[in-house]
Order: C-alpha cells, then sequence, then structure tokens
C-alpha cells in the first residue's frame, strides 16, 4: 500500500482546517511532519490536492473528489482499531479438552468463565491425547487440557488435576461381589477399554504393566458413555476415570471393582504451545485452572 492512515488523517485534517498549523496541531503532529506527510501523499501519486493561497489551503477539484473517499476508510479504520481495542481483554478462546474432561470438567469450567467474563466466548475441541497435542501444536487450539502424559519440545506441559482409574463391572458380574482383585483375577476378565492414543488408555496400559500382553481386550470403544453402555450390558469389565463413574455408582448400575495392589493414580495436564501469544483470555482461563475444584 503507498498510502498510510496518518498520511489521509493529515489530507482531512488540513481540508477541514485549511491550514497547514492547525491541522497539525489538531493531530500533535509538529508542522514540519505534517507538511512532510502532505507533500509525500501528493508525490508519491504525483497529484495536488490543495490550491495553495499563501499559508491557506484550499481543496482542488480532486481534493473535493476524494475526499468523502478518504473520510469512510478512515471511519472503517477507526472501527476496526474500536473492535481489537474492545477485544483486547475477552475475545474468543480455543480449548481442547481429552474426552473425560471435555464431558466432566471442561464445560463446568466454561460456565464460569463465561460468567466471570460477559464478553469473552469458548469454543471446545473435545477429542484424545495425541489429537488435542497436535492442534496445540498447529495453532488450531489456544489452550489444551489432557488426560495423557505427552513430552513435546514445542508445547508447555503443566502438571493441572489429579485423577485415579476405577475398574469397574456390572452388578450381576461374577466379580461385582468379590472384595479384591488378583492379577490372576484380572487376567481372567474380558476387557472393554479407549482407544490406543488417549490418556486413559495410557494409564490403563501402564497400570497394568507386567501382565498387560495377559490380558483379554475384547473391545476398544472411543467414547466413555459407550464404554459404560457396554460394560452395564455384560459385554466385559472397564476401567474409566473416577470422574465418570460417580453418579453410575452411586445409582447402582455400575460396580467399582477393588484393586489396590495396582497403580491406578494419574495426573491431567495442561499444554500450550511455547510460542504462543498469552493474552488475557488465556491468562484467565488458566488462573481458573488453579482455582477450579470438581463438583
Amino acid at each position: 500500500m503507498r498510502y498510510s492512515l496518518r498520511q489521509l488523517e493529515v489530507f482531512l485534517a488540513a481540508a477541514h482546517f485549511e491550514n497547514i498549523t492547525r491541522a497539525a496541531d489538531s493531530l500533535a503532529m509538529s508542522q514540519s511532519a505534517a507538511s512532510s506527510s502532505l507533500r509525500d501523499l501528493e508525490q508519491q501519486f504525483d497529484i495536488q490536492l490543495f490550491d495553495r493561497v499563501g499559508k491557506r489551503l484550499q481543496l482542488n477539484g480532486l481534493g473535493r473528489l476524494l475526499r468523502p473517499k478518504a473520510e469512510a476508510l478512515l471511519e472503517q479504520a477507526q472501527a476496526f482499531e474500536r473492535d481489537l481495542k474492545q477485544h483486547r481483554e475477552e475475545g474468543l478462546l480455543k480449548l481442547g479438552a481429552t474426552l473425560t474432561i471435555g464431558d466432566y470438567l471442561a464445560v463446568d469450567m466454561m460456565a464460569q468463565y463465561l460468567r466471570e467474563n460477559p464478553g469473552a466466548d469458548v469454543n471446545l475441541v473435545v477429542a484424545n491425547t495425541e489429537s488435542i497435542a497436535r492442534m496445540v501444536e498447529n495453532y488450531e487450539l489456544d489452550i489444551g487440557l489432557i488426560e495423557g502424559e505427552l513430552q513435546h519440545h514445542d508445547l508447555d506441559v503443566i502438571k493441572w488435576q489429579e485423577d485415579n482409574l476405577v475398574v469397574f463391572c456390572a452388578p450381576d458380574h461374577p466379580m461385582a461381589g468379590k472384595s479384591e482383585l488378583t492379577d490372576a483375577d484380572l487376567m481372567g476378565l474380558v476387557w472393554v477399554v479407549r482407544e490406543s492414543g488417549s490418556g486413559t488408555r495410557q494409564a490403563f496400559d501402564r497400570a497394568m504393566h507386567g501382565i498387560l500382553p495377559g490380558l483379554n481386550i475384547r473391545h476398544e470403544l472411543q467414547h466413555t458413555e459407550a464404554i459404560k453402555r457396554a460394560v452395564a450390558a455384560g459385554l466385559g469389565v472397564g476401567c474409566l476415570s473416577e470422574f465418570t463413574l460417580c453418579e453410575a455408582i452411586a445409582q447402582g448400575s455400575l460396580v467399582p471393582l477393588p484393586v489396590p495392589h495396582r497403580d491406578w493414580h494419574r495426573q491431567f495436564y495442561i499444554i500450550l504451545h511455547k510460542q504462543k501469544y498469552r493474552g488475557p483470555g488465556i491468562d484467565r482461563w488458566l488462573k481458573l485452572c488453579e482455582t477450579y475444584t470438581a463438583s
């Protein structure tokens, strides 16, 4: 672009005051800077916009023709600047979450965030850990909330909430009344678990270290609710986050199975791109994460 908005401001101020000194004062510029700006505009396009009579500047025919177009263009630029300032504090936050977090934590967090920041908006993408990490890496998401452990040289990985996996079955399953399951019991079960690439599956595989090859993993499903329904229907035993099972266990539709000798603890993480600009919206979400407690 061969002209600047500042040059248009000088042109319009000069047209209004018909005097370069008064025009410069109105724009908080020196007289020489305003004169230079107007002269450069005319020279760049080899035109003359004013008839100069002493110290007075009077629009000529071309100047009168271009004045309303310059006013409209400058008004649009000012409106754009107002929009930028308006959305500097609040704006669209692109959030990604893995399935457990997305279904059981993120929606409540979004509601709290929007109550506290009425001018803001949040888009939520729910996918597995690998997908969320890839979208954060590609700047498609501002923040990711994930269940799986991750190491990536372009991403900051911040510890967040703690969680525990729970082994569970249907109330009429043969193991439902057992006080404690052994490794032999675990290897004798039919399992319905999350797919590879999910944080829940990563934690499950780690917890089953040493006996994983001997497990009968019959079904791998991508959705938490599908696993709960499959287990309730008698298709096998499942293993999911305690966040996802509280209601079903309280209602008696699913039964927890004690496996105390295995480590079911895991960590939730916040991920951000190291080069991502962290504006006020991201800062506010991170503060919410620090104080949020799941109900």
